[in-house]
């Protein structure tokens, strides 16, 4: 028991950490565009709006928050929304957003596996989005979160990167990654997708979680599948020779629409 519990701090501090600094990068860059987002600009795509419809006077749980804009987007649309991030730097920003914008978002720091034992509240809405439950290395324990914090009929709405994507080189040239989660993967990376010309350099540790693995922790927490989508595209353009065909829309230019990029899941407690 004492090895599993050092190997779990282990992963969360490293990732801690790598956030820590990919938030610093993340504040001012271009692609978070932090100002036009305090003009009223909102942070949700599509995939995510069409998915919720109206979120007005719900209650919603965001976990992996990272520096609240999209939780402060859901905000101004009328729903009570709680952030959740590893990251002491992301809730920072996130909190001092949030007063600067005027709006009630709450945030916290924690693990969000571990935030059931701090955290007993119950939501209509638990929204995950892009890049969230890679950093986490079990979809059995994950669902049974989610579950915990859900009202009877309450929703997730989970919109991710399709784990096909993380089977390739960052050129998308060659398969170089199971798509079978084959355990963690440790590696180290220098900038970040929001800024590739930042000097920051960080080790990181992730999970491959294929799309059944999420379907089926989910089904055995209880929860009912409502939806399943995927996309030939991305709304923003994290990848490398990312090509905007339509606006807001991105492929890979080589790889066009063969390859799935995101897909969505929508399930009820």
């Amino acid at each position: 028991m004492r090895e599993i519990i050092k190997i779990k701090m282990n992963f969360l501090e490293i990732n801690r950490r790598a956030w820590n600094l990919r938030t610093g990068a993340h504040i001012d860059s271009e692609f978070y565009g932090n100002e036009s987002f305090k003009r009223g600009r909102n942070s949700l795509n599509k995939f995510e709006l069409d998915l919720m419809g109206d979120i007005k006077g719900k209650d919603v749980l965001h976990l992996q928050c990272h520096f609240g804009q999209d939780s402060i987007s859901m905000s101004r649309m009328g729903a009570k929304v709680t952030g959740v991030d590893l990251s002491d730097k992301a809730i920072e920003v996130a909190r001092d957003l949030a007063k600067e914008l005027n709006q009630d978002t709450r945030f916290f720091i924690n693990d969000v596996m571990s935030f059931p034992d701090v955290h007993e509240e119950k939501y209509d809405i638990i929204f995950s989005t892009y890049g969230t439950i890679g950093w986490l290395p079990d979809m059995d324990e994950w669902a049974k979160m989610v579950k915990k914090f859900l009202k009877p009929g309450g929703k997730l709405y989970l919109v991710e990167f399709h784990p096909v994507v993380w089977m390739y080189d960052d050129a998308f040239k060659e398969i170089t990654y199971s798509y079978f989660n084959r355990g963690a993967n440790n590696d180290t990376e220098v900038g970040t997708y929001a800024d590739n010309d930042s000097d920051i350099e960080y080790a990181y540790i992730d999970w491959n979680h294929p799309i059944s693995d999420v379907v089926n922790g989910l089904i055995k927490a209880g929860m009912a599948i409502e939806v399943l989508n995927e996309y030939d595209h991305s709304p923003n353009p994290i990848f490398q020779n990312s090509v905007e065909f339509e606006p807001g829309k991105f492929r890979i230019g080589h790889v066009q629409d063969r390859v799935p990029l995101v897909y969505a899941i929508q399930a009820k407690a």
